[in-house]
């Protein structure tokens, strides 16, 4: 954290598919009063196609840069942020993020997502043909951790409790969010 007392407009979350971005962003939105944004609706709503038919019709790296376009090109103030999985490939995305936002990591293990999530071949997820659930994970986490001002173990708490724990961390760090 650069400074203790950085005032942010936004909170960004990320995470892994499954982790409860878009479900913790909305209930944290009303708790915060912020506007709330989910970035894959907007990204289907721009290209009027799910993400899993992008991911078919296209392939993922696709996906991902309409992805980062997306995000580059938001510009909000005062919103819960919930980003797709892959947002953290993009760096460019990710700074622009982080300029007007706090960015926070919701951390949930392998096996809470892989009982979250039945069937993958569905979620629109932008990884390589090839590559397992698995390895995205591990591939993805160290990005997560990377980019996250605030990390969140979220493993066996409510999405309530989620919300508590991300305030309880901003007052700590006598962050401007309420």
């Amino acid at each position: 954290m650069n400074s203790a007392m950085q005032s942010y407009s936004n909170i960004v979350l990320i995470g892994m598919p499954g982790a409860g971005k878009s479900t913790v962003g909305v209930i944290l939105s009303k708790l915060t009063a912020r506007d709330f944004v989910d970035t894959d609706l907007l990204i289907q709503i721009s290209q009027r196609r799910t993400l899993q038919d992008i991911v078919d019709t296209d392939g993922y790296v696709v996906l991902r840069n309409i992805e980062a376009d997306v995000l580059c090109g938001l510009s909000v103030k005062n919103c819960v942020i919930a980003t797709g999985g892959s947002a953290v490939y993009s760096d460019g995305a990710m700074k622009h993020l982080k300029s007007d936002g706090l960015v926070i990591f919701l951390d949930v293990d392998l096996p809470a997502l892989e009982l979250r999530i039945h069937d993958y071949r569905t979620r629109g997820l932008a990884k390589r043909p090839d590559q397992s659930f698995t390895d995205l994970f591990h591939e993805r986490c160290a990005l997560y951790t990377n980019y996250a001002d605030i990390t969140i173990a979220c493993t066996g708490l409510t999405q309530e409790e989620v919300c508590e724990r991300i305030i309880d961390c901003t007052r700590e760090l006598q962050l401007n969010l309420d």
